[in-house]
Formats: structure tokens, sequence, C-alpha cells
């Protein structure tokens, strides 16, 4: 697809308003979304065959519950949220070094982790400057959207 269209329809999203606009030219497909307060967000797919989806099962979804409500909210710290439905994956490829760790200084725009939605590999930025003082998600889990993933001091 031609980044002119890609820029284009960018512009089209912030001026319209719209949190999120797909297009699908043959085996092409652009999203463009806009997080909460992020700027827009671009993913692309890679031609092939469709996956087959799983459901999560019911337990990894009341797991993650606990997690998120045993987060702190006392200090001066923000929650990173996810911005979509999908997996959430701590590093760029199994076995490696996670992106961030509890204890790390992030400056913005540092990337914190990948949602994978769709076999699309989404890396979500950190928002704000600051000390990482929780990873409120496991490797490899499902996370929905709006789940805190990070607390930021």
């Amino acid at each position: 697809m031609d980044i002119r269209k890609i820029k284009k329809l960018i512009e089209l999203l912030e001026e319209s308003g719209l949190a999120e606009i797909e297009i699908t030219e043959g085996e092409e497909s652009v999203r463009i979304a806009r997080a909460s307060q992020a700027p827009a967000v671009v993913t692309h797919a890679i031609p092939g065959p469709a996956p087959l989806a799983a459901a999560p099962a019911p337990a990894a979804q009341a797991a993650a519950a606990p997690a998120a409500s045993a987060a702190p909210a006392a200090r001066d710290e923000k929650l990173v949220t996810a911005p979509m439905v999908g997996t959430f994956y701590a590093s760029p490829t199994p076995g490696a070094k996670a992106f961030v760790e509890v204890g790390q200084e992030v400056r913005v725009g540092q990337v914190l982790c990948i949602i994978e939605a769709m076999k699309m590999m989404n890396q979500i930025e950190s928002e704000r400057a600051g000390k990482v003082i929780a990873v409120l998600a496991k490797n490899g889990e499902p996370v929905e959207f709006g789940q805190p993933l990070f607390a930021i001091e």
C-alpha cells in the first residue's frame, strides 16, 4: 500500500475524530487506531492464511482480574493500560530480555511491551517518563482493552 495513502488515512482519522480506520486492498490491510491519549498507531497485516482464533480460558481471565485489583495506587503513579485486546509480550522474541523491568527508568516513547492482536505485533510505548514500579500483566497471557499493564511512578 502506498505511503501517501496511509498518511492521508492518518489525516482523515485526526480530522474526523474517529477512533479507528481499517482499509483492505486485495491481500494488503492497514488498520490505524487512536489510543485514548496517545498518537495514532499504524499496523500492517502480513498476507497469509487466516489463523483459527481460540477464546481465552475463563480461568485466565479470572486470574488476570486479581492482579489488576492488587495494583498499588497510593503514590504519584500512572497506570499504562492495554489499548486493545490481544496477547501481552514483555520481550521482542521468546527468551529475549524484557523491554522493561521493575525499577527501570523509562522515557516518553520508549517501548514497554508488545500486544499481539490478529497476528499483528503492536508496540506499546510509554506516555510518560518515570520509574516502572510494577508489571501487572504476565508474558504470553491475554489482555483486555483497558486492563492495567504497568504502573509508572
